[in-house]
């Protein structure tokens, strides 16, 4: 994936207490982050995760961090909700919008199906139901608002 060094720019005078806290940073399973994700827009709605999102830079943040499942995950979820929602899309992730993941990323109850069945149709359908925004990205994502 290649990402300009312009879009990525950040504040370069960091302290070694944060580069150690960047490095000891724990990093949470990606079935955890995009559930936490999912919860997070239907506890404060469509409009407050977008506030949220593109007020903190979450985005570039995960990026910087080569966290790129977490980041395009992210990515996704907004420009889905800006589809869903009919508003534009923000332009400053317009170069990021091409980027994707070199293998698909599948959900985890999709690959235990396939295990349990012997078989690849799971995985087939999932790819026939997933949302675009996150297939652009080799997400395979078909369910993020139908959450407990």
């Amino acid at each position: 994936m290649r990402i300009s060094n312009e879009s990525l720019k950040r504040r370069i005078d960091v302290n070694i207490e944060t580069l150690l806290a960047d490095a000891m940073e724990h990093r949470p399973a990606f079935e955890t982050f995009k559930s936490d994700v999912c919860h997070r827009v239907k506890d404060i709605g469509d409009i407050g995760f977008l506030i949220d999102v593109t007020n903190s830079d979450a985005v570039f943040g995960y990026i910087e961090k080569r966290w790129y499942r977490e980041g395009l995950y992210l990515l996704a979820m907004v420009d889905y909700l800006c589809r869903e929602n009919n508003l534009p899309f923000d332009e400053r992730y317009a170069e990021l919008r091409r980027a994707k993941l070199s293998e698909p990323v599948y959900p985890a109850g999709v690959l235990v199906l396939c295990a349990a069945l012997k078989s690849d149709t799971p995985k087939e359908q999932s790819l026939k139901d997933a949302i675009p925004e996150f297939l652009r990205h080799n997400i395979i994502e078909a369910e993020v608002r139908n959450i407990a």
